[in-house]
């Protein structure tokens, strides 16, 4: 079981800040043009009542074949328990919640319903829709053994919990998860914990220093990596982002930190589905690093096959250690393309928390603090290095109803951003939901990125319905559309290959943002 001090050494290391923050948005050109057509709409603040019960700090969002936003919150809550208060002084477990593009929200479960909170408590990572239409997600705290869960809930909000961390002595099997899961090609789920595993170097974790483990739909776990498995931890410790998973079929991911002493850095690596890692790039390789320190957003591969990151602090600044973003290839060549705090009083944002791909090729992320208000931003980033802040958050009083210290970003099939905010909202500082219009054409996004000929493919979209054709790099297939239009099923073709799918709608052709690979 986890103890305390574990849970104290926890919340010192870089994992989201918890501090409540109240913010106003402004939208503010720093670095370039605001598009006219870019628009800003508040869907949500959590914590509208001091007793939290929609919740506090709402992770980022997932859009799902029914159209709607699903997501958890940290905290908040209609039940508390010690296990939460002792971690999250403002209380509350956390909640599963739906919220559809207006902006009406639904609170599909409340965490800690059961005894001790053997249903889990504190889930920090969004949730993602596997192919069967389930969610799948996980508990920082909580379970049988307080060291976190693997759970699934259905739309409606009935929940399982499939797997209980800290299973087995001393948590090797993993102890805390943080990061998002992620499905791969094989139908299996693959995830990190924060700590657990078998103990290596890391120094003054008695729990280990994290693991990489796949879950079956079923909840039969295995893992396949301990970090801190080699000498002075060069392979890095304490995983907080997503796994990736590259067109090649293997994993790619980051450490926060790496060194048997907790030294500053983190890792680039990739791994096998069978858990064979390769260290890529080991950062602060330089003194003051100035290549980066503390990756924690996930890895974006680009149609080029290279991966665009950030780190949350370091590089080459002037005003404050604000962090990158970088370019490296498949074998490990990193590129810094942005230095943050390069602007003074850091007014292009400070440590990076977010980096999405949008439909357009271009960047979009968040910073968790910066900004002229020091509250964070919403920036735009051109593959090559080229930044325009797009939205400034701010913070100084109650009337900061825009948020504050976002964290979480998507882009939906309706070309719109969506993210949320760690605090902020109002009087109590929940957090929101917001959406920002930057004028993108809408697109078409695919559940699976490969498959076999006759394999099911689930599409999602806006305003589907009325559909003539889809094809698969130009080879048509069968398909249906649902009665909301916001999803299509379909298999792969007889003849289709590798490449974009297209679905032609009343409303014109769109393209999928991603490439679906024919096996």
């Amino acid at each position: 079981m986890v103890q305390e001090k574990s849970l104290r050494g926890l919340m010192s290391q870089p994992i989201r800040a918890l501090s409540a923050l109240v913010a106003l948005l402004t939208l503010v050109p720093m670095t370039g043009t605001v598009a006219r057509t870019q628009s800003f709409t508040l869907l949500d603040s959590f914590c509208p009542r001091s007793s939290c019960t929609t919740g506090r700090s709402p992770a980022s969002l997932v859009q799902a074949t029914d159209g709607d936003f699903y997501s958890t919150t940290y905290a908040g809550g209609a039940n508390d328990n010690v296990i939460c208060s002792s971690v999250y002084v403002a209380g509350g477990c956390g909640t599963v919640f739906k919220i559809t593009a207006s902006g009406v929200l639904t609170t599909l479960y409340n965490f800690c319903s059961q005894p001790n909170c053997t249903d889990g408590a504190l889930p920090i990572a969004p949730l993602i829709q596997e192919s069967n239409g389930d969610f799948y997600g996980t508990t920082q705290f909580g379970g049988a053994n307080n060291g976190g869960t693997v759970f699934k809930i259905t739309a409606s909000g009935v929940l399982t919990t499939l797997y209980n961390f800290c299973s087995q002595p001393s948590c090797t099997d993993g102890a805390l998860p943080s990061a998002a899961l992620t499905q791969a090609t094989n139908g299996d789920l693959y995830g990190t914990t924060t700590f657990g595993g078998i103990e290596g170097g890391c120094a003054s974790v008695s729990e280990g220093c994290g693991t990489l483990f796949k879950i079956t739909a079923n909840g039969v776990l295995t893992t396949l990596y301990n970090f801190c498995s080699q000498p002075s931890c060069v392979d890095g410790i304490f995983p907080l982002a997503p796994l990736t998973q590259a067109s090649s079929g293997e994993l790619y991911g980051t450490t926060t930190e790496s060194g048997a002493n907790l030294e500053p850095g983190g890792t680039v690596f990739k791994i096998t589905l069978a858990g064979k890692l390769t260290t890529l790039y080991g950062f602060c390789s330089q003194p003051n690093c100035p290549d980066g320190s503390s990756p924690k957003s996930a890895l974006v591969q680009a149609p080029n096959g290279d991966f665009y990151g950030t780190t949350y602090s370091g590089g080459t600044y002037y005003y404050g250690p604000g962090g990158t973003a970088f370019k490296i290839t498949p074998s490990g060549s990193l590129t810094t393309i942005y230095n943050y705090c390069s602007v003074e009083a850091c007014a292009d944002g400070n440590n990076p928390d977010a980096l999405i791909q949008a439909a357009n090729g271009e960047l979009y992320g968040l910073t968790a603090s910066g900004g002229i208000t020091d509250a964070g931003t919403v920036f735009k980033l051109t593959p090559s290095g080229k930044l325009t802040t797009l939205v400034v958050f701010c913070r100084g009083s109650e009337n900061c109803s825009g948020g504050g210290e976002p964290h979480g970003l998507i882009q939906a099939t309706n070309g719109e951003l969506y993210g949320t905010t760690d605090g902020g909202g109002g009087r109590y500082n929940g957090g929101t939901i917001f959406s920002l219009n930057e004028g993108l054409a809408p697109f078409v996004a695919l559940q699976t990125s490969s498959g076999a000929v006759g394999a099911k493919v689930t599409i999602l979209g806006t305003d589907l319905i009325g559909a003539s054709s889809v094809t698969f790099n130009g080879t048509p297939a069968t398909f249906t559309v649902n009665a909301i239009g916001s999803a299509i099923t379909t298999t792969v073709p007889n003849g289709a290959t590798t490449g974009t799918v297209q679905v032609v709608t009343p409303n014109g052709a769109l393209q999928s943002n991603a490439v679906y690979r024919v096996r």
